[in-house]
């Protein structure tokens, strides 16, 4: 079993959200330890959050399933339920097509890492639990569009305002 060296896999920023919802995950940093290791069946990643910062938009996937544990710092759980801090070796799970919206928070002053595993299908639905939005995946496209599938608005995205 080859051993990673987390020190050569770069760590990315940015999101997919389209307009100024992409500015949400300034200080969220990724790094795809799955795919430097050759994983095709699930993805695996080092998750990196800066103080404020959050993972994503509160979301749940209907095809795919998450798992994330908190490797440092303190890390704050939001989901249908409440705020839940989560501490190193503190972990959550989130099976498809469960719909309790969730994303994991630095409220801390400090920087923050989770790992989060969660499995590859060609196709998943995403929903978005505190906005009108959904997104639909094929392959590595992305559509996001109203939950009943109608365009998203300028208003919704943040773009030209």
């Amino acid at each position: 079993m080859p051993k990673l060296d987390l020190s050569r896999i770069e760590a990315r920023g940015g999101s997919g959200y389209p307009g100024r919802l992409a500015a949400a995950m300034a200080g969220r940093t990724g790094q795809r330890l799955g795919d430097a290791g050759g994983l095709t069946q699930f993805g695996a990643n080092l998750i990196h959050l800066a103080p404020g910062a959050m993972s994503s938009l509160r979301h749940y996937h209907m095809e795919q399933d998450e798992f994330v544990m908190v490797t440092a710092g303190v890390c704050t759980l939001i989901d249908d339920q409440g705020a839940h801090e989560m501490l190193p070796g503190d972990c959550a799970a989130f099976p498809a097509g469960d719909a309790n919206g969730h994303h994991l928070v630095n409220r801390s002053d400090a920087p923050a890492a989770f790992l989060v595993v969660g499995t590859r299908t060609e196709t998943d639905t995403a929903f978005y639990s505190d906005m009108d939005m959904k997104v639909t995946v094929t392959g590595r496209t992305f559509d996001f569009t109203r939950k009943d599938g109608s365009p998203l608005t300028a208003d919704q995205t943040g773009e030209n305002s």
